[in-house]
């Protein structure tokens, strides 16, 4: 869903090139040691992350790992900002930046997990390599993860999910968790669920919230 311009996040965002990296040049490298205190920490990765509900929650309740959100729309990126400067979380660096460059922007084998969130299913069959689920982009995505890395996706969209499964399976990925209504799933995994904005707003709709975890080795 794309958001209404706001002048002040595209302002805040120029302001704090510190904490955010705004359209970076995926040519040049990314010295990511010193945007962090303890680059050595396990990193994990949230590829869109809307007003940034998600990764803020996980940031602030993990101080041992650092985050890195990655959302194309700077007044997107802007909201998520202005939480993070707020809330002093400095464990969270953000980019606005296209996902399908991500192995540009990242070491290789340098992150522990990859969040995908209610992504845009994007349905129509001619816009099919732009699901973050395609095959060109989970070839970035296991250039960025670590050996014993994994990725996590949720979704309410059915079909996304559906088409998610048979894209992961045919890379030769393996699937560590699966379930078809995580908001009713008895599993310590769904226990642990942090909501994105628009999973608490589709399950309240009563809408199932589609899940699973899985890594390339």
């Amino acid at each position: 869903m794309r958001l209404r311009n706001k002048p002040w996040a595209q302002k805040l965002v120029q302001e704090h090139p510190e904490a955010i990296l705004n359209q970076p040049d995926p040519e040049k490298k990314i010295d990511w040691k010193s945007r962090f205190d303890d680059f050595s920490k396990p990193l994990a990765i949230e590829i869109g992350s809307g007003k940034g509900q998600f990764i803020t929650t996980l940031a602030k309740n993990h101080p041992e790992m650092n985050f890195i959100g990655i959302e194309l729309q700077t007044t997107a990126a802007g909201m998520i900002l202005r939480t993070k400067l707020e809330e002093g979380i400095d464990n969270l660096q953000l980019m606005c930046a296209d996902a399908a460059n991500i192995a540009m922007f990242l070491p290789e084998n340098s992150a522990d997990i990859i969040y995908l969130n209610f992504s845009d299913p994007w349905p129509k069959t001619r816009h099919e390599k732009r699901r973050l689920t395609y095959k060109s982009f989970l070839r970035e995505y296991q250039t960025v993860l670590k050996d014993d890395g994994h990725l996590e996706f949720k979704t309410d969209n059915q079909g996304l999910f559906e088409y998610s499964l048979v894209s992961m399976n045919n890379y030769g990925m393996k699937f560590d968790f699966l379930s078809l209504d995580l908001h009713h799933n008895e599993s310590e995994i769904a226990q642990n669920n942090v909501e994105t904005e628009y999973e608490h707003k589709f399950a309240a709709k009563g809408n199932p919230i589609y899940c699973l975890h899985a890594s390339f080795k």
